[in-house]
């Protein structure tokens, strides 16, 4: 696979990048940000288009707020002189990204930025306006991504802005389905298989002899198989990891289904059991999921009724295309996932092993051979594979650890990742330091396996320390305020909520060079 990762250079993509955000203060920031990295990211003559979720406070759901995001974008890029809709139907390619959320599993790194989850950021430098910066968990996205627009002509696809995944079947083409979906597929297993593979806690996806596919939802083996009974022959089955692509006709007909919904910015409904459930079980089988998800069976037979007239409709108006197909990623596929904390750090942690998957995560990383880049380390031991950018260590040793852009005197670290940090000396072991800024004499020496964090909120004379550790999962205690922290990851979500992420950032780049200055 390392000629796929290859690929992933930021040289290809869609004609359109729209990312959907959480508010209109970090709609600008990606905007702009987006624009500063082309060519790394999306691709150098992208259309950029930020926009942001201004739903009820439960959200659109991923399937409503794939229409609303577009609707939004559209609009936006209108106003910029650019037609998404005559950009898709001359066969171009608009691929939408999905960031909106609190990050809770992630905490507290959302929070040391400022709620804004996708900016979280990995080991990695690309160059914003001169500057290097730490490549963003969107932006490695966004690269990944981009090379399936060649195989999506005249398609909008639709991503999640916090996994990275490298396919072991290529880049399957899209088109011979209205919508497909990416997936891990393989044989249909056993019962006794089904149990080993866990794929029960899984959303997955079959596929019959005909080639089309269904969506069931989180099942047990005897389950799937009864709902799929009359769904034909089973010849693949395996894991959606949750990505789709649309043909331009029918994004059209859907945005035309819901218009109430969007004009209204009301309900809320999820791709998986709104659109692609009802469009492929029959409605025995979906009403039985659905009302073991506590809805009820007559409103699970009206939405049934509902997206079986628009299938109708559908493949009357555009017929020649299935409705749902699956695109095979391969069983060995790399999934890179950073949406959990533990993840997070098992995932970078990666890219200092020895193994063929580690040195794939490393040139998509555009990690050079060595693993130090842009540092002044004279004066350290550098041991066990570790990964030093853009970072200035006078003394110390650092063992098995990622520092990016680390300012300090001397650093003894083992097993750590150091993100921005700049203090007048770090000791830590297996530890996360990330967006720190520490000015006491005695420097950071934190115990074995903590997390620790700085929050800039702009009119703060200080910024806010949130610690946790890495066995711990932020959504089990998000709110909870844990010891020693001044609040809970979810007060500090919630003072976050209307905080400008600009100057928030423009404070703590302040307090890093000022520090810097006196060390």
């Amino acid at each position: 696979m390392a000629a796929t990762v290859k690929q992933m250079d930021g040289s290809q993509g869609f004609d359109a990048v729209v990312v959907c955000t959480s508010n209109a203060a970090q709609e600008a920031w990606w905007q702009a940000r987006l624009e500063a990295t082309r060519g790394q990211a999306a691709r150098a003559d992208a259309i950029v288009v930020a926009v942001h979720e201004d739903w009820a406070a439960d959200g659109a759901g991923n399937g409503l707020g794939t229409l609303y995001a577009y609707t939004k974008a559209r609009a936006k890029a209108a106003a910029a002189g650019h037609d998404l809709d005559a950009l898709l139907a001359s066969g171009g390619t608009v691929g939408v990204y999905h960031t909106a959320g609190k990050g809770t599993r992630l905490a507290p790194l959302p929070g040391a930025e400022n709620n804004n989850k996708p900016g979280v950021k990995l080991p990695s430098l690309v160059d914003v306006a001169g500057a290097a910066m730490e490549l963003t968990i969107l932006e490695a996205v966004v690269r990944q991504t981009g090379c399936y627009a060649p195989v999506r002509k005249g398609r909008c696809s639709v991503f999640w802005g916090d996994q990275i995944f490298v396919p072991s079947a290529g880049h399957a083409e899209s088109g011979a389905h209205h919508a497909d979906i990416l997936a891990q597929m393989g044989p249909m297993p056993s019962e006794a298989a089904w149990k080993a593979k866990g794929l029960d806690t899984y959303g997955l996806i079959a596929v019959n002899a005909e080639a089309e596919a269904a969506q069931v939802e989180k099942v047990s083996y005897d389950t799937a198989k009864e709902l799929l009974k009359t769904f034909g022959e089973v010849t693949s089955v395996g894991p959606s990891l949750g990505s789709f692509s649309l043909s331009g006709e029918m994004l059209t007909c859907l945005l035309e289904e819901f218009k109430g919904e969007i004009a209204g910015k009301e309900a809320k409904m999820d791709s998986d059991p709104h659109f692609w459930m009802p469009l492929t079980l029959s409605r025995d089988a979906y009403c039985r999921v659905m009302v073991s998800k506590e809805e009820t069976e007559a409103a699970a037979g009206a939405h049934h009724d509902r997206m079986a007239a628009f299938k109708k409709t559908l493949l009357a108006a555009h017929p020649g295309r299935g409705v749902l197909g699956a695109i095979d990623v391969g069983d060995g596929c790399y999934w890179w996932d950073y949406g959990q904390l533990r993840l997070y750090q098992k995932n970078n942690m990666l890219a200092m092993d020895d193994s063929e998957e580690a040195a794939a995560l490393r040139d998509y990383l555009k990690i050079p051979a060595g693993g130090i880049q842009d540092s002044k380390v004279d004066g350290v031991a550098i041991t066990g594979n570790s990964l030093v950018l853009a970072s200035n260590i006078a003394s110390g040793s650092v063992h098995h650890t990622i520092a990016s852009h680390v300012t300090t005197g001397k650093c003894e670290a083992n097993g750590c990742m150091l993100i921005n940090v700049t203090a007048r000396s770090i000791k830590a072991t297996n530890c996360i330091i990330y967006n720190v800024v520490d000015d006491s004499e005695g420097g950071l020496v934190l115990p074995d396996g903590a997390v620790h964090t700085n929050v800039f909120v702009p009119g703060r004379p200080a910024p806010l320390v949130q610690t946790s550790s890495v066995t711990t999962d932020g959504g089990k205690v998000f709110k909870v305020k844990m010891t020693p922290n001044p609040f809970s990851f979810s007060d500090v979500y919630k003072m976050n909520q209307t905080t400008d992420v600009e100057k928030a950032y423009a404070m703590g780049a302040e307090a890093h060079a000022n520090l810097a200055k006196r060390m």
